[in-house]
């Protein structure tokens, strides 16, 4: 399974195929591993994944242990994997997308206050003639005689949104592995700048890191120079 969390921009438009795509931009990683989790020890395969920036001096003690080999960061989510091959400190980018796959995403979604049944469940309101003044958007009779309560789960007015929403089925228009982006077809959860975990299906494949070019032959040269030298000195005596 492949995941990464991103950052949601904005709406934006693309040209594709001659069509003009509605997209989300969002920027995705890159996205440190911190604690690969296993059976043995925690009972079930997981990652933390951190995205974002933060300084030292604003992270708590436990934090400072979980950050212990790692630069922290200031979002901190896990994933369930079956990957027995990833290790903490891999960094997880943009690049393990690809054009055309299918991802869920998922979100806080906009928060809209305190709302009544037509805008929060969708009814129809009454009529708006014949003496029935002010309750065209009235939710109506909601109890009945015989139990004399209101029963639990009535759809009423109340708090809407600011909740956990997932949107499946969601395609990947392009990859802008050089600015860290995505460009998802259609709306993801939330407001500008909110926090989504995006997850998809395929295999996680993490680029290898490049690692520096070994010297030690040329500095491990001089010192077997000085003992030649030393042993003809030696023998010269």
């Amino acid at each position: 399974m492949k995941y990464i969390i991103g950052k949601k921009i904005d709406m934006t438009q693309i040209w594709q195929d001659n069509k003009v795509l509605s997209v989300t931009r969002v920027q995705a990683g890159p996205c440190p591993v911190v604690t690969v989790k296993n059976k043995e020890r925690d009972g079930y395969l997981a990652v933390q994944l951190g995205f974002g920036q933060i300084k030292d001096k604003k992270i708590t003690k436990p934090q400072k242990g979980i950050f212990k080999n790692i630069k922290p960061t200031q979002i901190l989510k896990e994933f369930r994997t079956e990957e027995a091959s990833i290790q903490a400190g891999d960094i997880i980018t943009v690049k393990v997308f690809a054009p055309g796959d299918l991802i869920k995403v998922s979100g806080q979604s906009k928060g809209k206050g305190f709302q009544g049944v037509v805008k929060r469940h969708h009814f129809s309101g009454s009529k708006k003639t014949h003496g029935n003044k002010d309750q065209e958007r009235m939710p109506g009779s909601s109890g009945c005689t015989e139990p004399q309560h209101v029963f639990k789960g009535i759809r009423k007015p109340g708090r809407m949104g600011a909740a956990r929403t997932t949107v499946s089925n969601l395609e990947i228009a392009a990859v802008d592995s050089e600015h860290n982006l995505l460009f998802i077809k259609g709306a993801v959860p939330g407001k500008r700048n909110s926090i989504l975990r995006i997850q998809g299906q395929g295999e996680l494949i993490i680029a290898p890191t490049v690692q520096p070019e070994n010297t030690g032959s040329v500095e491990s040269a001089a010192p077997a120079e000085d003992k030649a030298e030393d042993k003809a000195a030696a023998a010269q005596a």
